[in-house]
């Protein structure tokens, strides 16, 4: 995956993340992870001590029979030895062999002849008596209880040299010492448990601080609450983004380059074509250059006009992607159009205020000098005309700030030395067109200035008047403006140009006037035209919805 961008501010306090409980997630993980390990653990533990306990079961019953068999046959050389003498020898036997804790010899008239406990010695045996024929062996083990307590005890025939049975060998292990050996095991194993825990909580917490280094000292949750962030800004932004890794693999983008790529409701892989085709076209050579291109012009299979920012994304100066911002170069057509129509507007509001400016320092010149009845009469002239306008243009027009437009063009025209007129007949209703106010504004105002300009080079015939004839006219469905002046006109061999964007007769920098309003008119489904006689004047003609109205 590859990061959009990197937030480059401080590392979250400790009182915020206190306050806020902004190490949730973090202590979530190293929770789990501990219950996960101790739980495996303790399983394996108990798991382990039991097999181990009932290996060393089976092994006590192996280790008894084999030293009964080894007493056995230890015995066969001592059988016709004196009491004294195979006592003496057994006591050595017994303190050689550490899994030994009793051992009892009977012979066939149940007298003990040996037993580690001396007192016992030629006492009558009263307990078990083994059965070799049951278990067809000359030894087997089995638990029973003797004067010892609890116990675990082998036992093994005897014969003499003539094969005659003469008594019977018991090897016993005491249960107490058995349980004493189990114990040790679980001990052992219990130490190992909480070894392997300590160890593990360690690690855990080894594991809690590395993976809080790997988010930039965000806690995990902080750190999923900005991806959440970020990607609701990303997408509600109106631009397209779309991003890719070093092996140009598309790894994010947003509904609105989906939208503009048309790719929104299409088959999972022809959507994924479609982007990878982008991703190779745009942004491959982007990281191969390491450098950003911007302003990159392409049009879409609908039409759309996009302008891209492709822009190489480096970590520790290495390039690990790269992101591509589409710009719908449409909507930045009518953004600029909103804010020409708002910038004519306000001019036409600054010349009309400047013409109020010029007449008022006219009243006052005519009050200094004590010509009081011009001034009054001046005044009423002024309100006179003001009325007539507002009131013309008002009825003419029902659009607010497409009025307002007209009377401030009109109080521009007046300090340009223009006679401004408005054709009787113009009428538009807002009802009977659907074009926006902005877009009435900005054709209006460009096709006006231009007149205005028009008029104000010096042509050869000074005394020639100056007039602006302006006409708006609506029916259901259809607009006609039109612009006509007596400026110098437009010649021949420049009039299929004048449309075309950078073209103007007035220097460099212009050229985009006549060349937006083309395009916003077009855009409404509209036509303009123009007709022109050099030094005499042009009639610019736009119509909406049909050729007349």
């Amino acid at each position: 995956m590859i990061y959009l961008y990197r937030m480059e501010s401080s590392k979250p306090t400790k009182k915020y993340r206190k306050n806020n409980g902004l190490n949730v997630i973090r202590k979530e993980i190293q929770r789990i992870h501990l219950i996960l390990i101790i739980v495996i653990t303790i399983l394996l533990s108990v798991g382990g001590a039991f097999t181990n306990v009932n290996a060393s079961d089976n092994a006590f019953d192996q280790n008894l029979q084999d030293t009964a068999e080894l007493i056995t046959r230890l015995y066969s050389f001592m059988i016709d030895s004196s009491q004294i003498e195979l006592c003496f020898y057994m006591d050595s036997v017994v303190r050689d062999l550490p899994d030994v804790d009793v051992l009892s010899i009977v012979d066939t008239k149940n007298q003990r002849i040996y037993h580690t406990n001396h007192r016992l010695i030629n006492t009558e045996y009263d307990g078990t008596h083994p059965d070799f024929a049951a278990h067809q062996k000359n030894y087997y083990t089995e638990s029973d209880i003797g004067p010892s307590g609890p116990q675990r005890r082998t036992y093994s025939a005897i014969y003499d040299k003539n094969g005659e049975y003469k008594g019977f060998i018991m090897t016993i292990m005491l249960k107490s010492s058995i349980r004493s050996v189990t114990y040790r095991i679980v001990y052992m194993f219990l130490a190992v448990t909480v070894g392997a825990i300590l160890i593990e909580i360690a690690i855990c917490r080894t594991f809690s601080h590395k993976l809080k280094k790997r988010l930039l000292g965000y806690e995990p949750d902080t750190f999923s609450s900005m991806f959440r962030i970020r990607e609701n800004i990303l997408e509600s932004i109106y631009d397209g983004i779309i991003a890719v890794d070093n092996e140009k693999d598309i790894q994010f983008i947003n509904k609105a380059a989906q939208k503009i790529l048309d790719c929104e409701n299409c088959d999972e892989k022809i959507t994924q074509i479609k982007e990878n085709v982008f991703a190779e076209k745009f942004l491959a050579s982007t990281m191969e250059k390491g450098e950003p291109s911007l302003g990159l012009q392409e049009e879409t299979e609908s039409g759309t006009e996009l302008v891209i920012d492709s822009i190489p994304i480096k970590e520790n100066d290495i390039i690990t992607g790269a992101v591509a911002i589409l710009h719908d170069r449409t909507e930045y057509t009518k953004l600029m159009e909103e804010l020409a129509g708002t910038k004519y507007l306000v001019d036409s509001m600054r010349a009309n205020n400047h013409d109020f400016t010029n007449k008022l320092h006219v009243i006052l010149g005519l009050i200094q000098i004590g010509e009081y009845d011009k001034a009054v009469s001046y005044i009423e002239n002024i309100s006179i005309i003001q009325r007539q306008t507002l009131s013309a243009v008002m009825n003419a027009v029902d659009n607010a700030s497409f009025a307002a437009l007209l009377i401030g063009k009109i109080a521009r025209a007046s300090e340009c030395n223009v006679r401004f007129i408005l054709k009787e007949d113009s009428r538009f209703k807002s009802s009977e067109v659907n074009v926006p106010s902005e877009a009435l504004v900005t054709i209006a105002g460009n096709l006006i200035d231009n007149a205005l300009d028009s008029m104000n080079i010096q042509i050869s015939d000074t005394s020639k008047q100056r007039e602006l004839v302006f006409g708006v006219f609506t029916k259901p469905g259809a607009l006609l403006i039109t612009v006509k002046d007596t400026g110098c006109g437009i010649p021949l061999e420049i009039g299929e140009k004048i449309f075309e964007k950078g073209f103007s007769t007035k220097g460099t920098g212009r050229g985009v006037g006549l060349y937006h309003t083309k395009q916003l008119i077009e855009s409404l489904g509209g036509k303009i035209g123009f007709e022109s006689e050099k030094d005499v004047g042009t009639c610019f003609i736009v119509t909406l919805g049909g050729e007349n109205v």
